[in-house]
């Protein structure tokens, strides 16, 4: 295929491409797994699945794979027909209309800015393990003092994701394959060296550890709210997409790498939290529900081990807030190339030296920043916010699935039939279903007001308690309605972004 027929689906949505095609088909893999992380969201999430779910909250990993494979499956389709730049956004916008996928958009934009926030503040679970001299501000035992430090840590590392976004993809693609190459060759070290030293054997993930008791014996109960652990950490997978401006033969690798991403994803995820479980020497150690996994490392494997792979984690976290910020720029710059942002047209302009949107890059990476802040009083209210920024993204999700099934049953799905296009065909329409009953059922269980969710630490207030609906109607109203009474009139394609082309009624995807 030639480089011009690379953007000729461009058209439909009415744009001609601004960015440069540069990156191969394990650059478009790293940016998915490295969003997805799962040295970062295992060792990070771990101790809230164990502390309310016990050994047994490793099920929810399978489940949740099966779950999002069908997300991911349905993406691919039209990955394989639309990769595009703010993946998310335009494919809502096409399949449901201008409104529905700038709410996608905007859910997903809200969302990864609070999560690169979130997971930059990961750091202070980490570096202060491998190095005392990282613990810049008082004692790490004192919530204060942590909470500042972890905000002068995270501040560092979004400065240099700022700054690798603003310099330019091939660089961004360059760190964040070498990082993904590291964490890769060390999540297989790390599940040879705990298999090496297991005291458990594999059926340990049958053991509730007495977590069912809190809610009268119930543990299906127990498991749902454990099993958000896992619910956290398998997301992102559309960032492959979202880089196809920027990749060569976008058609075949951004579908490939969604699916990979998740798999390799789930795989390493799996054996990391099964092997940790059964090098678990002591279920009862308080440790185990405040460090999770992290604690298993120093204590089955050495101090000296355990800090040689936590440096492994240090660097998936750096990569995984890369991801996150790179994916947020692509959101931001599709949505102002359509002009429905405030400053579109300074958002949607592509540097000629770098071949990069650098002001979205910037204005991310300061809202980021100013997010932190609210972890210096309230950190509860930041955790319970981190929260709802997951549910965000499920529901944007959500805008792509529903009104893909939608197209489906009104007859408006049509196939491109072209040797390398990925299609589900048959299975398209019952695998779409499946994936809107997930998507649904996940959000519903995500949001739910529980206490130990969203309020699990004195003081206790009921607006924390039901923030998920507090926050997600908010933003969701709040935002709509902006559009809907100021931007919605301006929205169009900026002529330095449009191209001639008419739009085509139907929805050739294939």
């Amino acid at each position: 295929m030639s480089a011009p027929n690379y953007d000729a689906e461009l058209n439909e949505f009415g744009y001609t491409n601004k960015l440069k095609r540069s990156l191969g088909g394990f650059h478009t893999f790293a940016a998915g797994i490295s969003y997805i992380s799962v040295l970062t969201g295992t060792f990070q999430l771990s101790y809230f699945g164990l502390s309310l779910g016990g050994p047994a909250y490793w099920w929810s990993w399978p489940i949740v794979f099966i779950g999002q494979l069908l997300v991911a499956l349905s993406f691919a389709e039209l990955a394989s027909r639309y990769p595009i730049a703010g993946s998310v956004y335009n494919w809502a916008k096409k399949l449901g209309g201008q409104h529905v996928g700038w709410l996608a958009g905007w859910m997903m934009l809200l969302a990864s800015i609070v999560s690169i926030s979130a997971t930059a503040l990961a750091y202070q679970n980490t570096l202060p393990q491998i190095w005392s001299g990282f613990q810049v501000v008082g004692d790490s035992s004192n919530s204060t003092d942590a909470a500042v430090n972890g905000i002068l840590l995270a501040l560092v590392l979004i400065l240099f994701t700022t700054l690798v976004n603003a310099f330019g993809v091939k660089l961004m693609a360059r760190i964040n394959s070498s990082g993904v190459f590291i964490e890769l060759i060390a999540a297989v070290l790390l599940i040879v060296a705990l298999a090496l030293v297991a005291v458990n054997p594999p059926t340990v993930v049958l053991d509730t550890n007495g977590t069912e008791s809190a809610y009268g014996g119930s543990y299906l109960t127990a498991f749902l709210v454990a099993g958000i652990a896992s619910s956290y950490v398998m997301y992102g997978f559309d960032t492959a997409a979202s880089l196809g401006e920027e990749s060569i033969d976008p058609h075949r690798n951004a579908p490939k790498a969604i699916l990979r991403a998740l798999i390799a994803s789930f795989v390493l995820g799996g054996l990391i939290i099964l092997l940790g479980l059964m090098a678990t020497r002591d279920f009862s150690a308080p440790e185990l529900s405040s460090s999770g996994l992290q604690f298993v490392l120093n204590d089955a494997l050495g101090p000296f081990i355990g800090r040689l792979f936590l440096l492994a984690i240090f660097v998936a976290i750096t990569v995984c807030v890369l991801a996150v910020h790179t994916a947020a720029i692509r959101i931001a710059f599709a949505m102002a190339r359509d002009n429905a942002l405030p400053a579109g047209k300074l958002l949607a302009r592509v540097s000629p030296r770098f071949q990069t949107p650098v002001v979205p890059a910037i204005v991310i990476g300061v809202l980021a920043v100013a997010l932190l802040l609210v972890n210096i009083g309230q950190p509860q209210i930041f955790t319970a916010v981190t929260s709802l920024a997951i549910i965000l993204i499920y529901i944007s999700y959500l805008l792509v699935t529903v009104p893909m099934l939608v197209a489906r049953l009104r007859g408006r799905w049509k196939p491109v039939k072209e040797e390398g296009r990925f299609s589900l065909g048959k299975l398209g329409l019952p695998i779409n279903v499946l994936a809107v009953l997930w998507g649904a059922g996940m959000t519903i269980n995500l949001a739910w007001p529980r206490r130990e969710v969203y309020n699990a630490e004195p003081p206790y207030h009921w607006y924390l308690q039901y923030s998920s609906v507090l926050f997600v109607g908010i933003a969701a109203v709040a935002g709509f309605a902006y559009y809907w009474f100021v931007q919605r009139h301006k929205v169009g394609v900026l002529a330095e972004h449009s191209s001639t082309a008419d739009e085509d009624e139907t929805i050739p995807v294939g």
